[in-house]
């Protein structure tokens, strides 16, 4: 049988942040390891490290098509049996035009289809739930796209109760940190008071700039450093993380992270709620809250400082949700959703 061609439709940039391509990137991986062709088709910009992640992988950037029909014609041009759509702004008819050329179709999806008539959908965030879809749902956290980097740090049993009087907190905000949450929550840390070695992501030089100005109190050391492939390490060596409720969330329940949540858009907070509801990670409020004027906005940070402090003072607490996180996601999803590919595409090559 000719060698598998897959083509993953996604964008990343400062703007709209990188998670599309982070977790397309997990599924390349798998579709590679599996013997498969596979291209990226869209947009990576102003992102050097996200451009050398697809090329030390040998997966080539192709131009974004944007409309049904350009879709079409670039599975066609590419010779695609599989595309995946994964972004909010495409129209939503592409996947419907794939289907009727013939191409199988993914979109992966975050509690909204959008319309989209696909032959396969994925919702990888814990609890997902979605009726009425024309074709097969992958729900849920078990179906978690996860990179190489991620699967290989998880640790093989969850991480032990760890006394320490200065944790190592890491905090980031996806690949750009587009919404800037990055200044907000360092602030928030230092109000908590307890001495600390922080060290926050800083995914562009007007966060970096910002975070800098924020001024550490007694035994609070603030350390920002650039977008880095040697997260996973940086997360599995702290003793709590801070991050949004995005892709990365899967990634810290992975590795077994303590981890304490902002949701920081709106598509976030269904996921975020579940989330926090089951005691996989804490939740400290929405952005816009943390960052409102008046007491309304003091009230909302001070109780993010509150539920931070216990967790920095608290080992047992800690080790509760990385326990929980831990056994919540192993690592195997994107394998649970390439062989839903496979098992679909292969019987219909044979009868073809």
């Amino acid at each position: 049988m000719s060698t598998l061609r897959v083509g993953l439709r996604c964008d990343a940039s400062p703007r709209r942040g990188v998670g599309h391509l982070v977790r397309c990137l997990a599924l390349a991986e798998e579709f590679l390891a599996r013997g498969a062709h596979v291209a990226v088709l869209g947009t990576v910009e102003r992102l050097d490290w996200a451009t050398a992640e697809l090329a030390a992988r040998g997966i080539p950037l192709h131009p974004g098509p944007d409309s049904p029909a350009e879709l079409v014609a670039a599975a066609r041009r590419h010779h695609l049996d599989v595309v995946v759509l994964d972004s909010y702004e495409l129209d939503p008819a592409g996947a419907g035009a794939l289907r009727a050329a013939g191409v199988f179709t993914l979109a992966v999806i975050d509690g909204d289809s959008r319309g989209q008539v696909a032959d396969l959908y994925l919702d990888q965030n814990f609890g997902a739930e979605l009726t009425g879809l024309p074709g097969r749902l992958l729900p849920g956290s078990g179906y978690a796209l996860l990179r190489d980097s991620v699967i290989t740090a998880r640790p093989p049993v969850p991480p032990p109760v760890t006394a320490v009087s200065r944790p190592r907190v890491l905090a980031f905000f996806g690949g750009t940190d587009a919404v800037g949450a990055a200044p907000v929550l360092t602030r928030v840390l230092v109000a908590t008071g307890h001495p600390m070695d922080l060290t926050v992501i800083v995914g562009r030089p007007e966060i970096e700039a910002e975070v800098e100005d924020v001024t550490p109190g007694r035994g609070q050391v603030i350390r920002p450093v650039p977008p880095t492939t040697s997260l996973p390490t940086l997360i599995t060596e702290a003793d709590l993380v801070v991050s949004a409720a995005g892709t990365s969330t899967w990634e810290l329940c992975c590795l077994g992270a303590p981890a304490a949540l902002v949701c920081v858009v709106d598509n976030q907070r269904e996921s975020y709620a579940r989330v926090v509801r089951h005691g996989l990670a804490a939740g400290l409020g929405e952005l816009p809250e943390l960052t409102a004027a008046g007491v309304a906005g003091r009230a909302t940070r001070a109780a993010a400082a509150r539920t931070l402090l216990g967790l920095l003072s608290s080992p047992q607490r800690r080790a509760t949700l990385a326990g929980k996180a831990w056994s919540t996601v192993d690592g195997r999803g994107r394998a649970r959703v390439v062989d839903a590919v496979l098992d679909a595409v292969r019987p219909a090559a044979v009868t073809g």
